[in-house]
């Protein structure tokens, strides 16, 4: 396992007040009662552990196939449905949906490898991620994949109630491999990728598909 890039400032600010917060307890405190100075490095512990948590990238064998669609994060799968386009594409598309939440790797990956052709960022509202209009009303990036067999794809990063931040590595024109990293969101959000109407979907509501190794359609 190793650290994601987009968490070093928020670990080296959470290990600077773990430590600061420690010895000024044990300097203040210890001395009147060691108890209050153990129970105040137990309980900083945990959060400073789930910091480092969440900020994780384990490590794992990444699917690479042209016949899949693969997850492009870890969560739930919390709706599988046809839906009315509301960007770049017009008409009917599926989309499949998968909620993180704060404890889930928050890495999000290409569900396809192929060309970006389109790329744009949305201002929005902070609704809980699980909200079915978070996908049009939230903060969100969204970025059109082109495969090689011709198939676009739209690859969705939604913000959710505690998000405040969400990083895009795509850029127009290039030419991306399936798997690799195409962003991260901090703190619970969601991703949403609409499939073209015919795509043979391989999951169900509830599932739990890890983002880089679980195909969730085949063309």
């Amino acid at each position: 396992m190793k650290i994601h890039k987009e968490g070093r400032g928020s670990i080296g600010l959470a290990v600077g007040v773990y430590v600061l917060l420690n010895l000024l307890s044990f300097y203040f405190f210890y001395g009147i009662s060691p108890l209050i100075s153990w129970s105040i490095l137990l309980l900083s512990t945990v959060p400073f552990g789930l910091v480092i948590y969440f900020f994780r990238i384990p490590f794992r064998h990444h699917a690479h196939s042209d016949d899949w669609v693969i997850a492009p994060c870890d969560g739930k799968v919390v709706a599988i449905e046809e839906v009315e386009c509301d960007e770049y594409f017009e008409g009917r598309r599926i989309q499949v949906s998968i909620f993180m939440s704060v404890l889930n790797v928050h890495v999000n990956r290409y569900p396809i490898g192929g060309k970006v052709i389109y790329r744009k960022y949305h201002p929005g509202k902070y609704l809980f991620a699980w909200h079915p209009k978070s996908s049009t009303e939230n903060e969100r990036y969204t970025t059109v994949l082109q495969h090689r067999n011709g198939q676009l794809i739209l690859a969705k990063q939604i913000a959710g109630a505690l998000a405040k931040r969400i990083v895009n590595y795509s850029e127009e024109g290039t030419e991306v491999r399936q798997s690799e990293e195409l962003g991260f969101i901090k703190f619970g959000s969601r991703m949403d990728v609409l499939l073209p109407l015919g795509t043979e979907v391989l999951v169900k509501l509830g599932d739990r598909p890890k983002g880089g190794v679980t195909p969730i359609a085949k063309w």
